[in-house]
C-alpha cells in the first residue's frame, strides 16, 4: 500500500492515512482537510488567519479591524511581504509612499469585560475612531476572531451603521479560527461573504459598478494573486503586452474601488485555485462570467497560462511575440542556474497548491522533487500533485515538526523549500533552506521571477556557511562562480 507510517508517529497511527509515497502506478490521495489528530502538533494556522492574513489582509486601501483580543490581530502585523507594492498611491490632499495596510495594525482590544458584557458597542466606538484617525482610507474590513465569534457579537449590524455614518463601504469576515480545521476554511468563508456583501452593495449603490465608458473587450479579473513580494510586477507587464487589462486582482495591492467592479470583466484568470476559486465559480454562477485556471510559477506553465488567456480574447499572435522575447531573454541566465543545480534534491513544504505549482518548475531546472507536504491541501490538490510526480515521492498532508524532521533525516535533501517557522529546523540539521512562504528576494512568478528563484536555490545550496559544517555533502563542497 502507498500509505506508510513514519517512525514518529508510533503513538499516533492515525497518522498514517495521511502520509504515502507516491506510486504512479497506483495513485492515491490521503486523509485531508479534516480535524487535527488530537496529540498531535500540527503546523496549520486558524481560519481567521486565512481570512485576514491571505485575502483580506493584501487588499491595500482599507482598514482591516480585528475584533478581538490584541493578540490575534499582533499574529497579522507584518509578517508577510505580500501586502502591498511601495509605490505611491495617490489620495487626495496626501501622497503616502507606503500603502496603509502594510503601516499599520488595527484591533478592537477586547477584555474580560467586553466579552462578559458584549463588544459591539466597543466595535462601532473603534471603527469610527479608525475612519477618524484615517480619513484617507477607502473602506473597511472587520474580523471576528474566536472570542467574538463565540460570544456572538453582530458586525452586520455595526457594519451597516458605521458604513451609513461614514459613507464608505464596510465589510465583514466572519471566520473565528475555531470555526474550522485550518486556514483554507478562512478562505472559503471570506470568498463566499465577499462575494455577497459586493453584490449587495452594488444592489445599494449601482454608481459603484464598472461604467460602459470603464470597460474594454480585453478585461480580466486575476484572481487568487497576492503580491507576494511584488509578484504583480513580473505578471501584469505580460498581460498588457499581449493585449488584456487587469482591471482588477483578488486580491494583491488592490484598491477596494477595483475589486467592487471585479465583478464587470470579460474572464476571470485563477492562480491560486485552492484559496481563491470559490469566488470564481460564484461569479460565473451569478453573472455568467468563464474563468481559466492557470498557475505563473516557472517557464512552461507561465507561457501556457498567457496562452489560454490569449486564446479566450484572439490574441495568439501577441501572445506568441511576448513568450518568444520574454524566454530568449531569461535562457542563459538559467543555463547557467541549471547547470549548477541539475540533479540536486529539493524537499518542498508549502500551505497547499504550490506543490503542485513548482513541481514542473523544478523539473525545468532540471532538480528532483523526492518529498513534499501541505498544510491545507484539499482532494484536489493531492490530485494534481500526484498528476505531475514521475516517480515515488514521499508526500505529507498537515505534517507535524516530528515529520518534517524524520522526512528530512531520512531522504538528506539538498534543499529544503519551506515557510518561515520551519526552515530553522533544516538549517539546524544542515539543509540549505529557501522561503516558500513569502520568499526570499522575489517575484518568483513570470520568467522574470523563475530566475529569481533559480538564483536564490543556487544561493541557498551553495552559500559559503556550510564549508564549516562537518559531514558536509559533497553536492555542497565547492560553489562554482556566480554568473
Amino acid at each position: 500500500m502507498p500509505l506508510i507510517n513514519m517512525k514518529c508517529d508510533e503513538l499516533i497511527p492515525e497518522r498514517g492515512k495521511h502520509i504515502y509515497v507516491h506510486d504512479p502506478e497506483n495513485p492515491v490521495v490521503p486523509a485531508c482537510n479534516i480535524k487535527t489528530i488530537p496529540g498531535d502538533m500540527t503546523e496549520r494556522g486558524c481560519a481567521f488567519a486565512g481570512a485576514r492574513g491571505v485575502i483580506g489582509g493584501p487588499i491595500k486601501d482599507i482598514i482591516c479591524m480585528v475584533h478581538a483580543p490584541v493578540g490575534c490581530a499582533w499574529y497579522t502585523w507584518g509578517t508577510r511581504r505580500n501586502l502591498s507594492d511601495l509605490h505611491a498611491w495617490a489620495l487626495p490632499g496626501r501622497l503616502s509612499n507606503v500603502a496603509f495596510n502594510r503601516r499599520y495594525c488595527v484591533v478592537t482590544d477586547m477584555q474580560e469585560r467586553d466579552v462578559v458584557f458584549g463588544g459591539a458597542k466597543k466595535l462601532q466606538a473603534s471603527c469610527l475612531e479608525a475612519f477618524r484617525l484615517f480619513p484617507e482610507v477607502r473602506g473597511m474590513i472587520i474580523f471576528t476572531t474566536c472570542t467574538t465569534g463565540l460570544i456572538g457579537d453582530d458586525v452586520k449590524a455595526v457594519a451597516r451603521q458605521v458604513e451609513k455614518e461614514v459613507g464608505k463601504p464596510v465589510f465583514t469576515s466572519e471566520s473565528p479560527g475555531c470555526s474550522g480545521v485550518s486556514q483554507s476554511k478562512g478562505h472559503h468563508d471570506f470568498n463566499i461573504q465577499f462575494y455577497q456583501q459586493v453584490n449587495a452593495l452594488r444592489a445599494r449603490r449601482p454608481e459603484l459598478k464598472m461604467q460602459d465608458e470603464e470597460k474594454t473587450p480585453y478585461d480580466i479579473c486575476l484572481i487568487g494573486e497576492y503580491n507576494m513580494d511584488w509578484d504583480l510586477a513580473a505578471i501584469r507587464p505580460l498581460f498588457e503586452r499581449i493585449g488584456v487589462r487587469i482591471a482588477a486582482v483578488f486580491s494583491g495591492n488592490e484598491r477596494i474601488e477595483n475589486l467592487i467592479k471585479m465583478l464587470d470583466v470579460k474572464l476571470n484568470v485563477v492562480h491560486c485555485q485552492r484559496s481563491a476559486e470559490y469566488i470564481a465559480k460564484m461569479i460565473q454562477d451569478g453573472f455568467e462570467t468563464p474563468f481559466i485556471r492557470v498557475s505563473l510559477y516557472g517557464i512552461g506553465q507561465t507561457c501556457d497560462a498567457l496562452r489560454q488567456t490569449a486564446a479566450f480574447f484572439g490574441l495568439q499572435e501577441r501572445a506568441e511575440q511576448v513568450i518568444a522575447e520574454e524566454t530568449a531573454r531569461v535562457e542563459k541566465a538559467l543555463a547557467f542556474y541549471r547547470s549548477r543545480l541539475a540533479g540536486k534534491r529539493i524537499a518542498v513544504y508549502v500551505g497547499g497548491p504550490r506543490v503542485w505549482h513548482w513541481i514542473r518548475l523544478l523539473e525545468e531546472l532540471d532538480m528532483e522533487v523526492v518529498a513534499g507536504a501541505c498544510t491545507f491541501a484539499h482532494e484536489d490538490d493531492y490530485q494534481k500533485i500526484n498528476d505531475k510526480l514521475k516517480g515515488q515521492v514521499l508526500i505529507i498532508d498537515s505534517p507535524n515538526e516530528f515529520e518534517i524532521e524524520e522526512m528530512l533525516d531520512t531522504l538528506k535533501p539538498d534543499l529544503f523549500l519551506t515557510g518561515m517557522k520551519e526552515k530553522y529546523l533544516g538549517r539546524k540539521m544542515g539543509i540549505p533552506t529557501v522561503n516558500s512562504h513569502s520568499y526570499e528576494k522575489g517575484p518568483y512568478e513570470g520568467f522574470a521571477g523563475m530566475v529569481n528563484f533559480a538564483r536564490d536555490i543556487y544561493q541557498g545550496i551553495y552559500a559559503p556557511a556550510w564549508r564549516f559544517q562537518h559531514g558536509l555533502p559533497a553536492s555542497r563542497e565547492e560553489a562554482p562562480p556566480c554568473a
